[in-house]
C-alpha cells in the first residue's frame, strides 16, 4: 500500500511540475548569470536541459515526505547511505520532511534553481501528497 501511495504521488508531482515548467518557461540561474554577471559563471551541478520553475526535486521530495510521513509518523529518524560507496558521509535526518527540505535546497547551493522555485514547489508536493492521501484510500 505505500509503495502505492508513493508512486502515485511521484507521478501526479511529476506531471504538475512539468506542467508548470513548460507554461512558465523561466530560465535557468546559469543562463541569468552568465548574461547578466559573469560569463565564465559555472553552476556546481550540471544544469538540466528544461526549464527552471518549478524545483522537481523540491515537488516530488514533498510529495513523498508527505504520504511516508502519514505511515511511519512525525519523527521517522533514519539515515541515508546510499553515497558512502562515492566517499561521502551517511546523512541522518530526524523526518521524511527535513530530507524533502534538504533535497529542494541542494537544487539552490548548486546553481541550478532560483529560490522560489524550490519554495513554491515545496508547497506544490506538499499539495499533492495530502490530495493523494485525501483521494486515495
Amino acid at each position: 500500500q505505500i509503495y502505492t501511495m508513493v508512486s502515485v504521488g511521484l507521478m501526479d508531482a511529476f506531471i504538475c511540475c512539468w506542467d508548470e515548467k513548460f507554461r512558465s518557461n523561466r530560465i535557468r540561474p546559469e543562463t541569468a548569470i552568465r548574461k547578466l554577471i559573469n560569463p565564465a559563471w559555472q553552476p556546481l551541478l550540471q544544469t538540466p536541459p528544461f526549464p527552471e520553475y518549478l524545483s522537481g526535486h523540491s515537488v516530488i521530495s514533498a510529495a513523498s515526505s508527505v504520504i511516508l510521513t502519514k505511515y511511519f509518523g512525525e519523527n521517522f529518524s533514519y539515515t541515508d547511505s546510499v553515497e558512502v560507496s562515492y566517499e561521502l558521509p551517511a546523512r541522518n535526518f530526524i523526518s521524511f520532511k527535513q530530507a524533502a527540505t534538504e533535497a529542494g535546497l541542494s537544487r539552490f547551493y548548486g546553481g541550478i534553481h532560483f529560490m522560489d522555485a524550490i519554495t513554491n514547489g515545496m508547497e506544490q508536493g506538499t499539495k499533492v501528497g495530502e490530495c493523494v492521501l485525501q483521494k486515495i484510500k
